[in-house]
């Protein structure tokens, strides 16, 4: 596992000191998982930003929008359920995640 330093300012440090001391674990255990925190949040703000961007393109394009009238139009005319359904029939988990 590579190593890294870094300064941080007394008060930082006394209150890291604490934490690690409440939590009984390494300094080093409660910086890694600050470290991944930090990262998996960052990557959920891009990654729903580049999702608003993408359904406001979306919404601005007028294929798009005919499109999304007819999805809806099939749901009005042939229910949720009926489309679960068929997901279902096709080997699709309806309850299963899409995104990433």
């Amino acid at each position: 596992m590579p190593t890294i330093s870094l300064r941080l300012s007394d008060e930082i440090e006394a209150q890291l000191s604490h934490e690690a001391q409440l939590e009984g674990r390494a300094r080093s255990e409660v910086v890694r998982e600050a470290i991944v925190e930090y990262i998996e949040r960052h990557e959920r703000e891009r990654f729903m930003a580049e999702m608003v961007a993408a359904a406001k393109a979306l919404a601005a394009d007028p294929d798009s929008q005919q499109e999304a009238r007819e999805i809806a139009e099939d749901l009005v005319d042939e229910g949720l359920d009926s489309l679960i359904a068929k997901e279902s029939a096709a080997g699709i988990d309806p309850g299963g995640k899409w995104w990433r």
